[in-house]
């Protein structure tokens, strides 16, 4: 088994007060700080298209950022809700077609020590139906692993 999938997650179907919703766990290499500074500051060097992002880590504060994959653009929007330096991110997340399919979720970013040795929980709800969470829950682990692959000293 490679590294990554030895730090790989996990994954549960339900989360208590959200329609259509679930959580990944992760052990990631990178410090807490590190993965919030990625997060809130150079979400472009592992997640949004360089450059095609607009993101101020305030509450309240909207943002945007376009991923592109396979030659399609697809845009994201939200805003933040709650931010707690190094430990905590909350932002609503709605996409277009074969993403969200317009439903305003929510994703809730815990970096901590949790159980069983991870150290960030990703929790993200809201969707219109269980087929649009499932691919959501399928996509996060593999996008979890840019972060730390990007941030590792030995990368």
């Amino acid at each position: 088994m490679d590294d990554s999938q030895d730090q790989l997650h996990n994954a549960s179907d339900t989360t208590p007060g959200q329609r259509h919703a679930f959580v990944v766990e992760y052990r990631m290499a990178s410090s807490s700080e590190t993965i919030f500074d990625a997060w809130t500051n150079h979400f472009d060097t592992w997640f949004a298209t360089p450059g095609e992002i607009s993101m101020i880590a305030v509450p309240g504060a909207p943002f945007w950022f376009d991923v592109l994959d396979e030659g399609e653009r697809y845009a994201h929007y939200g805003r933040f809700l709650r931010v707690e330096a190094g430990r905590l991110i909350e932002q609503t997340w709605v996409t277009g077609r074969y993403g969200t399919d317009g439903a305003e979720t929510v994703v809730r970013v815990e970096l901590a020590p949790l159980t069983e040795g991870k150290d960030l929980r990703l929790t993200h709800g809201g969707f219109y139906d269980e087929a649009s969470a499932r691919r959501h829950r399928d996509s996060w682990p593999q996008i979890l692993e840019h972060p730390d692959a990007t941030l590792r000293p030995d990368a």
